[in-house]
């Protein structure tokens, strides 16, 4: 082997499926009364996702807390008591539904943001190893040119997969003129292939 070059490939994709991360929230003077109230309003939630058509193996908690506030310690002011849930949004034309329908449950809702992903890259994925090569390819062809010798076989390949599936992860929303204000915008998946050749 006597060339070893690295190419590059990258491709856009539309995401395609909504990682929601939500969640109820209360206070009440008694951790008993905060840790009931928590769950009805969790209950409350997970039927009105129910209603809005996501399944419930698309619920999952992630969060579940009760602990004292204290007005100037040791003097407890309330008991806070939290449940939270990611929820999986499979079709993105309906996440502003899936949202409104958690901000309705009450004052106990609350939105702690979003995050998009490719829910199967493997086509977008497909395009970039070809781009990858091709630059690869391309390269050591340039400097077998200016070695003044000619390009041999691939002797090696090695791949690095460099920007899947992690989620594009949103502090807030993104807002549109018009229509929807969730926005998912497009993910660069990208790959790093390493070729070895033999001169000729």
């Amino acid at each position: 082997m006597d060339i070893t070059v690295v190419g590059e490939g990258a491709v856009l994709a539309a995401p395609d499926t909504l990682r929601l991360h939500a969640g109820v929230e209360v206070r009440r003077a008694s951790a008993a009364e905060s840790f009931a109230a928590v769950r009805a309003a969790a209950a409350r939630l997970a039927e009105a996702l129910g209603q809005a058509g996501v399944a419930a193996e698309d619920v999952r908690t992630v969060e579940l807390s009760l602990g004292p506030e204290y007005e100037a310690y040791p003097k407890v002011a309330a008991y806070r008591a939290v449940q939270g849930v990611e929820v999986v949004v499979r079709d993105v034309s309906r996440a502003d539904h899936v949202i409104d329908t958690v901000a309705g449950v009450g004052e106990e809702a609350r939105l702690n943001g979003v995050a998009f992903e490719v829910s199967d890259p493997a086509k977008a994925l497909a395009e970039a190893r070809v781009a990858a090569f091709r630059d690869a390819a391309a390269k050591a062809a340039q400097y077998a040119e200016l070695a003044g010798r000619p390009l041999g076989r691939v002797v090696s390949v090695s791949e690095e997969v460099k920007g899947v599936p992690q989620p594009m992860r949103a502090a807030q929303t993104m807002m549109a003129e018009a229509g929807d204000s969730i926005s998912p915008g497009r993910q660069t998946l990208s790959v790093a292939v390493r070729l070895g050749y033999d001169f000729a």
